[in-house]
């Protein structure tokens, strides 16, 4: 009998550099998962880098961007733990509900099925163009903007360093895919994704949100987790009542990230994973 390590494969979301996964990609590798934070396809390595020249990334949609993982999934001699922010909360939806994955947790996930991200008259939001040529086709997230809608629960200070750190321009196409493209109008969309939400042989599925997040209500998580109703599959709803979009990122991230953990050992995914050895 072999052992292998449980890969963790981490995703963010838009308007993140995937260095938002700094803190967790350390406690789950020294938790004993095989750590992987791949970034999304043509992403540069450095926060400087992708705001300097985010072009590699323009034309990303979601549909590319979640063949993207599951090609990464698949080339995984262990079916991993799938690990996602926002977008990429929606994206592991995507892969578990197709067979992809040991388990996966979504925190403030875009929403599915036909699910509104967030309340259309209290969005407090409206992404502006970037400015260059360089960086044409892809939507800004202001300073401004980052700390009332993203960062609204922690102070001035630290929402200004999380965004130095963090945050960088988002491909519009990709917006759009994920109806986020259009800021507080009365005809904005719901997020035109499905996944198989009665599926009953997928892994363990654990939704989280933040009761104040601005950019994904937690009605909206509420609202998916409704929809898994169905499924005899693990699912699970944890909520914080303080938290906004940064919970995966400010500094009360390790709360976040020790219910996780604690979460997946309660539903038998362990960081050592046995197999049958060949011959």
């Amino acid at each position: 009998m072999a052992v292998n390590r449980t890969p963790a494969v981490f995703i963010h979301g838009a308007w993140f550099h995937m260095s938002c996964w700094e803190g967790w990609a350390e406690r789950f590798a020294a938790h004993g998962f095989a750590v992987c934070v791949p970034g999304w396809p043509g992403e540069a390595p450095t926060v400087a880098q992708v705001r300097r020249d985010p072009g590699p990334l323009r034309d990303l949609g979601l549909d590319a961007l979640t063949a993207h993982y599951a090609e990464i999934v698949r080339s995984l001699g262990t079916p991993p733990v799938l690990i996602g922010h926002s977008a990429g909360g929606l994206v592991v939806q995507q892969l578990i509900g197709a067979g992809l994955g040991r388990a996966a947790v979504a925190l403030a996930p875009v929403p599915v099925n036909g699910v509104v991200p967030a309340e259309v008259r209290t969005r407090p939001w409206s992404p502006v163009p970037a400015g260059s040529d360089r960086h044409q086709g892809f939507v800004s997230l202001p300073p401004s903007q980052f700390r009332h809608t993203v960062a609204n629960t922690v102070g001035d200070e630290e929402a200004a360093k999380l965004f130095e750190r963090h945050v960088v321009p988002a491909p519009r196409r990709l917006l759009a895919d994920l109806g986020l493209d259009r800021g507080p109008h009365p005809d904005r969309r719901a997020v035109a994704v499905t996944v198989d939400t009665d599926k009953a042989t997928r892994g363990p599925l654990l939704l989280v949100s933040g009761q104040e997040d601005r950019m994904v209500a937690d009605v909206s998580t509420r609202s998916v987790y409704k929809l898994y109703g169905d499924s005899t599959a693990v699912t699970g709803l944890k909520q914080y009542a303080d938290r906004g979009h940064s919970l995966v990122v400010d500094s009360g991230w390790p709360t976040v990230a020790a219910h996780v953990l604690a979460w997946l050992a309660a539903n038998g995914v362990e960081p050592l994973a046995a197999q049958d050895a060949e011959g």
